[in-house]
């Protein structure tokens, strides 16, 4: 077990860390959380669980080895990075470079420029042969001023916003302005917490945002959608991104042809411009957990999106659902969507 730490996405106050818990778990990886800050979350954990987490995570943005954590004072920095052992994470010869960032306005008495100079003098001294190398270092040092304190270490990776940005709606070969974008499709994946290798569902595919996130991190993914021109849609979107599909199927979700997955990630359909066949979106929530009710083993999980107004934690709890947590993102006047999480009990 190491200290780490894991720099959060901003995007939403509570997501990113359920998020990571969530990756943590489906990964089979011990972790102890040892304080959360604004945007950062100091953690005990093996270094086995960064890898999970850049493979997985959409909502987090960067992952270190915490080498301590102090005041958010020049001075009680200086005193603590000469505590540290820098043989263990910087070799004779290898350059370096130290980073400190300010999270949203905190520490903003502390100049961020001259602490990385008087850090970046310290390690020089106290590391044999290191040297300095500001565009290109071969280790690099980060530093995240949130809370009054300065939560300092070695950087171990970081997860790039890029490869989210190319899969948003307007860049897939087949576009519905009702696509859900490819991070909080991520994120509802990872809640649902699916191994790599097991089977993810989705009852309203849709342009197949959701399965193609899934298939991403490695899980197989099974399909339907009630909509001719969307099950080709979709299809066009899955060969675009290399998907590999266990089924798309053009059916309704309240009779689905399906007898077993491991977990269910669904966004129902919903305002102007999705097809609910004159149903109500309450109505279709209640089919469609009344119907995957039997396909998920006990303790597997569901995350389905809503409107915040349907209130869909009592629908599922009403229904024999665990209602483990719900989100609520706002998207414009009219609808704040709800992120909601069930088990099978």
């Amino acid at each position: 077990m190491a200290k780490l730490f894991f720099l959060l996405s901003g995007e939403h106050e509570t997501l990113p860390f359920s998020e990571l818990k969530a990756i943590f778990e489906a990964e089979g990886c011990a972790y102890k959380v040892l304080e959360k800050l604004d945007q950062v979350l100091r953690v005990e954990a093996s270094l086995e669980s960064v890898k999970a987490v850049k493979n997985r995570a959409a909502l987090t943005r960067l992952c270190g080895l915490e080498l301590f954590t102090c005041e958010a004072e020049p001075s009680q920095a200086m005193k603590a990075i000469r505590a540290v052992n820098l043989d263990e994470v910087l070799k004779p010869g290898e350059s370096f470079a130290v980073r400190i960032k300010h999270v949203k306005t905190h520490s903003q008495k502390v100049d961020g420029m001259a602490l990385e100079r008087k850090l970046g003098e310290i390690i020089l001294q106290m590391a044999e042969g290191a040297k300095v190398n500001l565009r290109n270092p071969e280790k690099t040092f980060m530093g995240f001023l949130t809370d009054n304190k300065l939560v300092f270490g070695l950087k171990l990776a970081e997860i790039p916003a890029k490869s989210f940005t190319e899969r948003r709606a307007k860049k897939k070969p087949f576009f519905h302005p009702s696509a859900m974008p490819p991070k909080l499709a991520r994120c509802m994946v990872n809640l649902a917490k699916p191994k790599a290798g097991e089977l993810v569902f989705d009852p309203f595919c849709g342009t197949g945002s959701i399965l193609i996130e899934a298939a991403l991190i490695g899980c197989r993914v099974v399909g339907l959608d009630v909509q001719r021109r969307m099950i080709k849609g979709s299809l066009r979107n899955f060969i675009h991104f290399g998907v590999k599909l266990e089924g798309l199927v053009m059916a309704d979700a309240r009779n689905p042809p399906i007898k077993a997955v491991d977990c269910v990630v669904a966004d129902p359909p919903y305002g102007r411009s999705a097809t609910t066949l004159r149903r109500t979106t309450k109505q279709i929530i209640e089919d469609v957990l009344k119907a995957v009710y039997d396909m998920l083993e006990r303790g597997r999980r569901i995350c389905m999106a809503a409107p915040k107004t349907i209130e869909v934690g009592g629908i599922g709890e009403d229904l024999g659902y665990k209602h483990l947590e719900s989100h609520f993102l706002y998207v414009h006047r009219s609808l704040t969507r709800e992120i909601a999480v069930f088990e099978k009990n």
